[in-house]
């Protein structure tokens, strides 16, 4: 048996499950988004391209640039949050692992729990409004939920793991004699992690801004929990569709056309770098 041929056998398995678990369901979605809303919430005939074009309807267009905007927010403060820690963690020495034990606890945890945890600390009667109060601070409780901030608290929380460990990876890697040979021929330690680390350090930063983003702009159930009927992001869109307004065809095609921007903006930024992820 030649080489290829034995490479074939160990790939089907993998294949198989590709086509059943991912391609499969995508052309059952995509028959779905080309079928017409009954009048009672069903879905059947004639095909019709009418649910793409209504997601081009302005309204539509709103949320979907206020999902990317949040999923950019939630990226930026995660790679601010996380590089600082990722660093402190790769030059921790004997306890690097404990460390990266306490990054990655929060997934032992239900993603829910956690989310619900951040509905008690920032309602009215929550620990943050209750302290500010004891205290005299406040006078009334502050308006910490059902906001956009609180969407946003809640994203960062739960997508910083994700930032820390790609970066991590990468800086545990690092050569740190080239960071000490810079500092002795002269530079300033801003300059120093300008020009050495950050570009040293570039592929975990990819990495991470990749797996931050893409599943921030695909997020509702923290939009939905944290942020009430004022943060509808297109995910909110898309569950609501399959839902609450139980038209099954637009909400495939809405899903459709948010997938298809997202992997052609992966496309756009990777094309030249082949080993961000």
């Amino acid at each position: 048996m030649s080489l290829l041929s034995l490479r074939r056998i160990v790939l089907l398995p993998a294949a198989l499950v590709t086509i059943l678990l991912f391609l499969v369901p995508m052309a059952i979605v995509f028959a779905y988004s080309l079928m017409t809303r009954g009048s009672y919430g069903g879905q059947g005939l004639p095909w019709t391209l009418e649910n793409y074009q209504r997601f081009f309807d302005p309204l539509y267009g709103e949320i979907l640039l206020r999902s990317f905007g949040i999923a950019a927010e939630t990226t930026v403060l995660c790679l601010i949050l996380g590089f600082p820690l990722a660093w402190f963690i790769a030059r921790s020495g004997a306890r690097r692992g404990l460390y990266l034990q306490l990054v990655m606890l929060p997934f032992w945890t239900s993603f829910l729990v956690r989310t619900y945890a951040w509905v008690f600390l920032l309602r009215d009667t929550g620990l943050f409004n209750t302290i500010l109060q004891t205290l005299g601070i406040i006078a009334e409780p502050l308006p910490l939920l059902y906001n956009h901030g609180a969407v946003l608290v809640g994203l960062v929380y739960c997508s910083l793991p994700l930032a820390v460990l790609p970066i991590y990876s990468t800086l545990e890697r690092l050569d740190y004699s080239l960071v000490e040979a810079a500092s002795d021929l002269g530079a300033r330690p801003l300059k120093t992690f300008v020009k050495v680390v950050v570009p040293l350090s570039a592929p975990g930063l990819r990495a991470a801004a990749f797996l931050v983003f893409v599943p921030s702009l695909g997020t509702y159930l923290t939009s939905d929990l944290l942020g009430g009927g004022s943060s509808i992001l297109i995910g909110n869109l898309v569950q609501n569709q399959f839902t609450t307004a139980r038209d099954w065809p637009f909400g495939a095609a809405a899903s459709l056309i948010l997938m298809a921007i997202v992997l052609c903006g992966m496309w756009l930024a990777t094309r030249n770098n082949e080993d961000i992820l």
